[in-house]
């Protein structure tokens, strides 16, 4: 049975840092894409960071410099630092696992989390 476990969510005031982590069973994440998104109450889901399995990293724009996206194969986590967070950060945040094909990730999810809750105040 595959299961992405989040954890490290919590509530933060403006320009604080949360550090979350991905937890993967029945999975090996490193020969995913793997995602983090983000999805705020009334507003789509937003993908935040991408590791893909060369390791290779992008970040939406709105988070570049603040966030970082990172793996550990020996462990099988996936993890998001995320720095100087402001209030419009805040959401429900989940690790997610798109397959890797020969023309690249491919855009739907596999595997995906139950999420972690950041919430940032002013």
């Amino acid at each position: 049975q595959v299961q992405l476990v989040e954890s490290g969510g919590g509530s933060v005031q403006s320009g604080g840092s949360l550090r979350l982590s991905c937890a993967g069973s029945g999975i090996t994440v490193s020969i995913y894409c793997m995602d983090w998104f983000r999805q705020a109450p009334g507003k789509e889901r937003e993908v935040v960071a991408t590791i893909k399995r060369d390791g290779i990293t992008s970040y939406v724009d709105s988070v570049k410099g603040r966030f970082t996206i990172s793996r550990d194969n020996a462990k099988n986590t996936l993890d998001l630092q995320m720095n100087s967070l402001k209030p419009e950060d805040t959401a429900m945040y989940y690790c997610a696992a798109r397959i890797y094909s020969l023309w690249g990730c491919v855009n739907e999810y596999k595997y995906w989390g139950q999420g972690t809750q950041v919430t940032v105040s002013s």
